[in-house]
């Protein structure tokens, strides 16, 4: 026995290479059918928050990763110049998402001007945070340490012209560093503060090398001749050296006329949590809203 059914309705659609045919429900399926591909297509997306350069350097025969983030409307074809917010411990998976985080929160709401910062992903931290000791227990325990002046030769002859003929930069220029990262960042403040126009020194490692650093800073402050220097010094709950440290360099950067320097010590915060809240307090006071 045959049944001959009868064909459903069938819409016809021709184009001049090929014809579709689509039925009633069809007509309701296909957009639901695009709907769904562009949903898809859309959550497929990378979210970018940064991109990443390479720089080959002479100094340190290596060569150094660099995380970039550039600010909402930052184009390249523009004349508008952009402040440089230099950030050692820059790896992705060290500081620099969070503190691009706060940048751009804090430009959103307009406590601070748009920014550039630039992460200075790490090789070896102990390597080139450190000037050479006398010390011997950390000689023999980081026996990488001491190199501290070549990095400093990278940042001025190298990564800062790199940074400034690639991008759009002006000659605001801030660095941000803890614990040894803070160190560093005292040790450029003393001996090559031309490099940058602010210092965010968060609980620095001072105790290195028996604090001859803090001994011979006043040594290098009488050669200091750079006006409008702003130095922001931020210190936890981290045990009686590093806090009493840190209150000796507040001591003796405020007897030089030419450095504006904030001392905020956050007794609330340790040396793992001092970091974030910090820097968001930090980049209000260098950057203080217009009355």
């Amino acid at each position: 026995m045959i049944i001959h059914q009868k064909p459903p309705q069938v819409s016809q659609s021709t184009t001049s290479d090929y014809t579709i045919y689509y039925t009633p429900l069809m007509k309701f399926l296909l957009p639901l059918f695009l709907l769904v591909a562009s949903i898809n297509s859309f959550a497929q997306q990378p979210f970018v928050l940064g991109q990443v350069e390479k720089i080959n350097s002479e100094m340190l025969k290596e060569t150094r990763t660099l995380n970039i983030y550039l600010p909402e409307g930052y184009s390249a074809d523009s004349a508008k110049t952009y402040p440089v917010i230099y950030l050692l411990d820059g790896s992705a998976n060290e500081d620099f998402i969070h503190i691009v985080g706060l940048v751009q929160y804090l430009t959103m709401i307009e406590i601070m001007p748009k920014s550039i910062v630039v992460g200075i992903a790490n090789v070896d931290r102990k390597r080139d945070f450190t000037f050479p000791t006398t010390v011997k227990e950390d000689l023999k325990d980081f026996p990488t340490t001491g190199k501290s002046e070549k990095f400093i030769s990278f940042i001025e002859k190298e990564l800062q012209p790199f940074i400034q003929k690639k991008y759009k930069t002006n000659e605001n220029k801030t660095i941000i560093g803890q614990s040894l990262g803070g160190l560093l960042a005292t040790e450029i403040l003393l001996k090559k503060p031309q490099l940058f126009t602010n210092y965010m020194i968060i609980s620095p490692s001072l105790w290195w090398d028996n604090e001859s650093l803090l001994t011979e800073a006043p040594k290098y402050l009488e050669k200091q001749t750079k006006p409008g220097l702003k130095v922001y010094l931020s210190v936890g709950a981290e045990g009686k050296v590093m806090e009493g440290d840190a209150k000796k360099l507040a001591e003796i950067l405020n007897q030089k006329t030419n450095i504006k320097l904030d001392f905020l010590p956050l007794p609330d915060e340790n040396h793992l949590t001092i970091l974030h809240n910090s820097i968001y307090k930090g980049l209000g006071i260098l950057y203080p809203k217009k009355k």
